[in-house]
């Protein structure tokens, strides 16, 4: 794929469709493309993270450590959506393990490059900020509807 795909393929993800056409080249040329296989682990529950992944193409699964040991899948991701910004945000360990569920191709983000496009794109951050609260509205809707009496 050469920088003009890449770029295009950008310019679909939400929280960079208000980005001007030269810093988005300049996040892809900046940017790692990094692939992972069907079950291989992007990233792990408990790790540090400096580094924020979108997904162009595939999907993934978001699991979380339950108290016997195991994981437990929460939700799956597909193309265009992020993760790995909390953990640069709350300088945090992984809140979760991702897994790819089947091949997956990512765009890795640095911590630097993260801050430097939202300094220069307020929009980045609202998009951003959008999207963990949709989150949180969904979790708190999976705690009520598991913790409803049958």
């Amino acid at each position: 794929m050469n920088l003009n795909e890449e770029v295009e393929l950008l310019k679909r993800v939400p929280i960079f469709a208000k980005i001007e056409q030269a810093k988005l080249k300049l996040l892809a040329f900046t940017s790692e493309r990094v692939n992972f296989t069907a079950g291989q682990e992007v990233c792990h529950q408990g790790d540090q993270g400096d580094t924020m992944y979108v997904i162009l193409g595939g999907v993934a699964d978001v699991l979380i450590n339950d108290s016997n040991g195991g994981q437990i899948a929460v939700a799956e991701m597909k193309k265009n959506s992020f993760f790995g910004e909390i953990a640069i945000l709350c300088d945090v360990p992984r809140t979760a393990t991702i897994k790819a569920k089947e091949p997956l191709s990512t765009l890795k983000i640095t911590k630097d490059m993260f801050y430097r496009l939202v300094a220069e794109f307020p929009q980045m951050a609202v998009e951003i900020m959008r999207e963990l609260a949709h989150r949180l509205e969904d979790t708190n809707q999976k705690l009520q509807a598991a913790t409803k009496p049958a």
